[in-house]
């Protein structure tokens, strides 16, 4: 093959800056340097423009809904009924602002991504050193990196001294990945290209000299930044029933009035004006133009919910999806895990513990035959513990909430919480066995050592590194024992497919004094401690919470950057199905079809870049499932963007992943995933009995308005009493709906099938006859006043006035879908019920008896008669309506 068409990583340092035109000990020139900056362009990466607020405001006028509600006006407005007019076209543009308001900001997650950038480097051009700003950075420029730096652009590395880079925001690997400049095969994953540094990702120890091969948006965190700025974010499962709701109602409307409109016209032979008003008052009445604000009141007060239990919702449909989800698909580094390296277990000579606790806090027990023993009572544990504190680089300290955090290297971290779990003080140790000389850790020899004395005379030499390089200098174990290489390799090998990495420690007592440590102090003769085996350990609330997704017919699908046997061990302690792990290179090879069947048969995927976690979710997707994303990098923000609902880290997480997502778990947590499902849920269930309260409204009077239409009747109900009903009454008593506690089944129940309307044919059933008795009732009260000679003013008012008794009794109807509207607590189990009652009734008594409101909407104030009738008859509804969800209990139905 050719060697320009070779991956950097596959090729030699040489190889590299021949390709690039460079020179590996001066740079390059000052001149081509500036030639280079303008054919690549400045070393950043291009921000999304939000859209205009205008833009947002006209994007609420799609829906058919408003299409018609535009038409009656227009029309309205033509027969120069200009107060009905202007009572349409305000319920329109007020719908429009607050939805524009609800949309919030537009996507920010390419500028995350570029803040991710260094911001400066230091370069070699013209064999000098320089520091100049990152955004100045072209290929083939030579870049010096060192303990602490972020790396500021794609580097093939020329040489690292002890280099170790944290490349967790970008491939998922939790620890840090210790480099060197040798290639590596073609084929390797991007995680495992020790030979190169990536943009955005930080340098933990050592120092290093690398190329520059790729700047800006080619870089691989450009990358990512290209992947999210080319995903389109799909509607969410309640945009898309909203819409297909508003398009089924829009064309019954339309067809309704046609029909009516054909009808009067030509079989009545009604005036064509008269036929208008009918028909404006028809589709003004089946219109539920209050429902956008009723749906955007539930999903705020559940976004207040969910912020109680630390998730905050970035746009609120969101709320209402993670209740519809069929599969998480979960980041594992920070997400399952605290991504701090834990010591889980200690082999000794002749004696294993495990340790317990989680993170660096040093919290924890030493358990052996399943009891925790004291860490002196275990023999050799103590002395192991002050080698690891000992020859340790690390520190560990409390911030002033109390929460532990250590600086230095993830694994001495680690270490040295171990050794504070067994009881040492490290400035006591320290002060006990000062240290002489020190040999740090080197990626070529896998070890560290340093010389230590106490105030005796003793000397030692202290030795941590990889097992196998520890035991090749260790001639017997620290008991005296011969060293049983068989035996020690085989206690490897069952810690190895647990998924740990191990930590070997030994120790040489010197037979004099000694000031320095040379390397070939570091031959033989030492006597092995112990191994220590680490992880990055599931978060102790994290199997519970995927078992409570279980137990909600929720699939969990744990996708991470490590390595296989890690992520099948860790699969397995948190319930997963973790037999087989699916990997990054499968996925490459693999069809969407193949791929579709592969996900079905485990539950763990390894090694997966962010195409990978990308493609997944459209995989899934495919399948008819609601996926969320859950992570916290970079390198899961084109996924966080792509699924029904990405749920970032808040802590850990990035700014890219944070506004990729539409919900943030503020405590980084992924127990909070199943609170924020049971409130997602329930405001969904809000949302249906919304519905079920609204729509019998629309249903009854347009029957009212259809029947007069069709008959050649005067309207029972004017037109913008229409709109009152549909907008003060029937919005104001919704409002009650979202407060409503959640349903006692909400989390025995499996995911909702994302085909399922927002309207089932149980629902249809109940609002058809539900709007057919008020549309009965209201008819009722117009003809005894026609009767009783009260006039058409009082007969309209004397209809309107039972509708809106009729809706306060069914809105106790609807507390319960199918369990009894008096089996909740009718007091206390909605805070807001009877105060929204009180309102109404306020409203609805001036909308009868107060003068402006009278001369407004002609109205009459009503005898005791019209009362008594309008209570009796909603109090005969609510019956009827506790009848027929007794028959549905008995039928087995729990929901509708």
């Amino acid at each position: 093959m050719n060697r320009r068409n070779k991956p950097f990583h596959a090729q030699s340092p040489a190889e590299v800056a021949e390709q690039l035109a460079t020179n590996l000990q001066r740079g390059l020139a000052r001149a081509e340097a500036e030639r280079r900056l303008a054919v690549h362009g400045p070393n950043r990466l291009p921000e999304a423009p939000p859209d205009p607020a205008w833009l947002r405001l006209l994007r609420q006028f799609h829906n058919p809904l408003i299409y018609v509600l535009l038409v009656a006006g227009v029309i309205t407005a033509y027969l120069e009924h200009w107060i009905d007019a202007a009572v349409i076209f305000a319920v329109v543009i007020v719908s429009a602002v607050l939805g524009a308001i609800q949309e919030g900001k537009a996507q920010r997650a390419l500028a995350a991504v570029k803040s991710m950038l260094a911001r400066t480097a230091v370069v070699v051009r013209d064999g000098r050193r320089h520091q100049i700003a990152a955004e100045e950075l072209v290929p083939g420029d030579l870049v010096f990196l060192e303990s602490g730096m972020v790396v500021p652009a794609d580097l093939r590395l020329v040489s690292a001294r002890q280099l170790a880079v944290d490349e967790a925001a970008l491939t998922g690997e939790s620890l840090p990945v210790e480099k060197n400049p040798e290639p590596v095969d073609e084929a390797t994953p991007l995680a495992e290209r020790r030979c190169m540094a990536y943009s955005g990702t930080t340098v933990v120890r050592g120092q290093g000299l690398g190329v520059v091969v790729a700047t800006g948006g080619d870089s691989e965190l450009g990358r990512i930044g290209e992947l999210v700025a080319t995903v389109t974010r799909l509607e969410t499962p309640l945009t898309r029933r909203l819409t297909r709701f508003a398009q089924a109602t829009a064309v019954v409307i339309v067809a309704l009035s046609a029909l009516l409109f054909a009808w009067a016209y030509w079989g009545l032979g009604q005036a064509v004006d008269e036929i208008f008003l009918a028909v404006v008052g028809i589709a003004v009445a089946a219109i539920p133009e209050g429902l956008p604000a009723i749906v955007t009141i539930i999903l705020a007060i559940g976004g207040q919910r969910l912020a109680q239990h630390r998730a905050i919702v970035r746009r609120l449909p969101a709320v209402e999806t993670l209740g519809s989800v069929t599969v998480i698909c979960t980041d594992k580094t920070g997400t399952l895990t605290r991504n701090e390296l834990t010591v889980t277990s200690v082999l000794l000579p002749h004696d294993a513990v495990e340790v317990t606790g989680s993170g660096y806090e040093p919290v924890g027990e030493f358990v052996r035959g399943g009891r925790p023993r004291p860490p002196e009572s275990v023999r050799g544990l103590v002395r192991l513990a002050r080698a690891a504190l000992l020859c340790n680089d690390a520190t560990l300290h409390t911030d002033a909430e109390g929460n532990w955090h250590g600086e230095g290297d993830p694994l001495e971290i680690a270490l040295l919480s171990m050794a504070l779990k067994a009881g040492l003080d490290p400035e006591r140790e320290h002060g006990c066995w000062p240290r002489v000389d020190l040999i740090p850790f080197e990626s070529e020899r896998r070890w560290m050592a340093t010389l230590n004395h106490d105030h005796h005379g003793n000397h030692v030499i202290l030795l941590k590194g990889a097992p196998e390089v520890v035991l090749a200098h260790c001639l017997h174990d620290a008991d005296g024992q011969p060293l049983d290489v068989a035996s020690w390799e085989e206690r490897l090998m069952e810690e190895a497919a647990k998924g740990r990495r191990m930590i070997a420690l030994a120790w040489k007592r010197l037979p004099e004094p000694k000031e320095t440590l040379r390397y070939e102090d570091i031959d033989e003769g030492f006597a092995l401690l112990g191994v220590v085996g680490l992880e990055d350990p599931p978060r102790p609330e994290a199997k519970d919470a995927i078992r409570e997704c279980h137990e909600a017919g929720i699939r969990v699908v744990m996708i991470t950057g490590d390595h296989p046997v890690t992520a099948r061990a860790i699969g397995g302690m948190l319930g997963l199905r973790a037999d087989t792990a699916l990997t990054g290179t499968e996925i490459e090879q693999l069809d969407d079809a193949v791929l579709g069947r592969r996900i079905v048969e485990t539950d763990v995927v390894a090694r997966a870049a962010p195409e990978h976690k990308l493609r997944l979710v459209r995989v899934l997707q495919g399948q008819g499932h609601i996926v969320a994303m859950t992570g916290d990098g970079a390198n899961d923000a084109p996924a966080l963007q792509a699924a029904d609902i990405g749920v970032a880290m808040g802590r850990r997480g990035t700014d890219a992943a944070r506004q990729a997502s539409a919900m943030v778990l503020a405590d980084d947590n992924f127990a909070t995933i199943a609170a924020a499902v049971r409130w997602g849920r329930v405001a969904y269930d809000n949302i249906k009995k919304a519905l079920l309260f609204v729509l019998p409204t629309n249903v009854a009077q347009a029957l009212v308005v259809a029947i007069a239409l069709a008959v050649g009747w005067s309207l029972p109900i004017s037109a913008t009493q229409i709109l009152w009903v549909n907008l003060v009454t029937t919005v104001t008593l919704a409002i009650a709906v979202a407060f409503e506690s959640p349903e006692p089944t909400v989390m025995q129940r499996p995911p909702r099938p994302p085909v399922e309307p927002l309207v089932t044919g149980t629902m249809a059933w109940r609002l058809a006859f539900i709007g057919a008795l008020i549309c009965f009732l209201s008819y009722g009260a117009y003809g005894l006043a026609l009767v009783r000679e009260l006039g058409e003013d009082f007969a309209r008012t004397a209809a309107t006035h039972t509708l809106v008794c009729a809706e306060v009794m069914y809105l106790f109807n609807c507390r319960r879908f199918v369990a009894s509207g008096w089996s909740v607590d009718v007091f206390r189990g909605n805070p807001a019920l009877w105060p929204v009652i009180g309102v109404l009734a306020l409203l609805q008594l001036a909308f009868v008896y107060a003068p402006p409101f009278q001369m407004l909407f002609r109205t009459e104030a009503l005898d005791a008669f019209a009362w008594i009738y309008a209570l009796v008859g909603a109090l005969a509804a609510f019956a009827v309506v506790e009848a027929e969800k007794a028959v549905l209990r008995r039928m087995g139905r729990s929901t509708l």
